[in-house]
């Protein structure tokens, strides 16, 4: 077998055997076979329709075109990356069930050593603690063994929920913004911004699977080491 003909995606594209577990949870790269699941539950509700959680209003996009809207967003972000600039979503599973995406995205992470959380979850999961268990776990791994120095996250401060998760996971606020959300729309972003000594933990170990690959994929063979727990 010749080192010069892959014999599986994952040698390809190393981001497809990345694998994090955190007791019941489980986060890996969005790939095509998860996408018709995840479509599926943003068509049943992410959110309450007179609400915008999100900066970019994705799900007002008509459900005849959600899927096409979605698949492409994440076919796009793996055409993008690079190790100047990417964005990584996690399927998020939950004693083996699909139940949203957890994502980090950054540009010139190799000098700034940071980036930003973004997430969601089907309504028929909120409330259970898994927002703030499947951040905790992002924040935990780009810290221990992506190198991050710091992580950003923001939320409109009339979403109570997302603001209470960076609250326990150990962010603090820094500053906000006015923004348009949907057309014509005025909101307040709530900026925030952690560091790792304020990390809050869950009491799960995280197992990583397939991280040297990745970690040369984005540039970061060389520099700092990874940190183990």
């Amino acid at each position: 077998m010749s080192e010069t003909e892959p014999t599986a995606v994952e040698e390809i594209w190393p981001l497809f055997a990345l694998r994090i577990v955190a007791g019941p949870l489980e986060l890996r790269p969005v790939r095509d076979e998860d996408i018709p699941a995840l479509v599926s539950m943003a068509a049943g509700g992410i959110h309450a329709p007179e609400t915008m959680p999100f900066t970019f209003p994705w799900t007002d996009t008509p459900a005849a075109d959600l899927g096409r809207t979605m698949a492409s967003y994440y076919w796009r972000t793996r055409a993008e990356l690079s190790p100047a600039r990417w964005t990584v979503d996690f399927t998020v599973r939950w004693h083996g069930d699909t139940v949203g995406v957890q994502g980090f995205r950054t540009e010139n992470y190799l000098v700034t050593g940071t980036g930003q959380t973004g997430s969601w979850l089907g309504r028929g999961h909120q409330g259970q603690g898994i927002g703030t268990m499947m951040r905790q776990t992002l924040c935990a791994f780009v810290f221990d063994h992506l190198d991050a120095q710091e992580v950003q996250s923001a939320a409109y401060v009339d979403n109570p929920a997302s603001l209470a998760v960076s609250m326990k996971v150990g962010y603090s606020t820094n500053g906000q913004f006015r923004e348009q959300r949907r057309p014509g729309e005025l909101a307040i972003s709530q900026q925030l911004t952690l560091n790792e000594p304020d990390l809050v933990r869950h009491d799960f170990d995280l197992r990583v699977d397939g991280l040297e690959p990745v970690r040369r994929f984005l540039g970061l063979a060389q520099g700092r080491t990874h940190r183990s727990r």
